[in-house]
């Protein structure tokens, strides 16, 4: 009798966990009841570099213009940290497919300077708790030294935009190699470049937040990889990527307008873009039937990194409570950031369409 009793206990025993939800939910307890609230904007972007020739760099203008409306304070990017690439580095058994991929070579900044990442990061972050009231371009030229030393391209950028064109020049930590290299970060189609640098100058910031984050990242074993790719393929061969394609086909008609470009980042930050995501990517992964479940393991990379980037996101917040700050994004991050940001409680997210307008 006791044997049956355990044995029927147990057999409802996953029921019981499928249907339990939590009775605390962090996203139903905002606060503080006083003082500004931090504010994040999700911008879900096309990747700069995959556009195709037709696109024209100026035609950005519209797009930042209304950005720059909004006023942030703060703007996030889809970058790994010169810090993180730091750490990936000394386990290159596991991360050495991400650091050629992500991760700039710091090498020609270190010989100008002097500086291997941790000193130039803890030498640009000193420097930025003391910001003179008319920085000097000697000083601007020693914080894009010091920034490209420490990994944050975009961030160095940022300091030589903020320069006079004349001032653009070799000196205080930049040596000719380094100006030429920034001469083509001014010019490379890269989102975290044209967009959010570019802000950032314009709106007096001094750097930009790389937020992104890598480090679940694996290494997929040889015998695998040709069956993992094989199940991610077949899993996306569905009817809702069919119609995501299209529609991203429709809204990118026009890439040599400012108008054409807005059409392009309103379709990318419309409602219903998560479900579309959703639908046509990780939902479609996720019930792929493939022996090793390679589906589950990539929507498990996909969910850890954007978990992952959004603590980063809200670790920047945390050190100046308060403040309306842009998240600069691929796409497909933009719903689910959006989602975990929205679950934080001194976090309030805000609708992009209204500023698209």
């Amino acid at each position: 009798m006791y044997r049956i009793l355990f044995a029927l206990l147990t057999l409802a025993t996953p029921a019981t966990a499928q249907t339990y939800r939590p009775d605390f939910d962090p996203s139903a307890h905002k606060g503080p009841r006083s003082g500004p609230a931090n504010e994040v904007a999700v911008l879900g972007s096309t990747h700069l570099s995959q556009l195709p020739e037709r696109f024209r760099p100026e035609a950005l203008r519209p797009l930042l213009d209304r950005l720059a409306a909004w006023r942030p304070q703060a703007i996030a990017i889809e970058a790994l940290s010169g810090a993180q690439c730091d750490e990936l580095r000394r386990y290159h058994y596991r991360y050495a497919d991400t650091v050629s991929s992500y991760c700039p070579d710091t090498a020609a900044a270190r010989a100008a300077t002097g500086l291997d990442v941790p000193a130039a990061t803890a030498a640009f972050e000193t420097m930025l708790t003391d910001p003179a009231p008319a920085p000097a371009p000697s000083r601007r030229r020693r914080l894009a030294a010091l920034f490209l030393a420490a990994g944050e391209e975009a961030s160095a950028l940022v300091q030589w935009l903020r320069l006079p064109p004349a001032e653009r020049k070799v000196g205080d930590g930049l040596d000719e190699a380094l100006v030429q290299h920034l001469g083509r970060l001014e010019t490379r189609r890269d989102e975290s470049l044209m967009i959010a640098a570019r802000l950032a100058a314009r709106l007096g910031l001094e750097r930009v937040y790389a937020m992104d984050d890598h480090s679940a990242d694996r290494m997929t074993p040889k015998a695998d990889e040709a069956a993992y790719g094989a199940a991610i393929q077949k899993a996306w061969d569905n009817a809702a990527l069919t119609r995501r394609k299209r529609q991203d086909e429709t809204a990118s008609r026009d890439l040599a307008t400012g108008d054409g470009i807005l059409t392009l980042y309103r379709s990318m930050n419309s409602a219903g873009l998560g479900r579309t995501v959703y639908d046509s990517d990780f939902g479609a992964a996720l019930e792929e039937p493939s022996p090793r479940r390679f589906g589950r393991q990539y929507v498990a990379y996909w969910e850890t990194r954007n978990l992952r980037m959004a603590a980063n996101i809200r670790d920047m917040l945390g050190g100046r409570p308060g403040i309306r700050a842009l998240v600069v994004v691929g796409a497909s991050h933009k719903p689910y950031l959006d989602a975990y940001l929205h679950q934080m409680q001194d976090v309030r997210v805000i609708d992009m369409a209204p500023i698209l307008r």
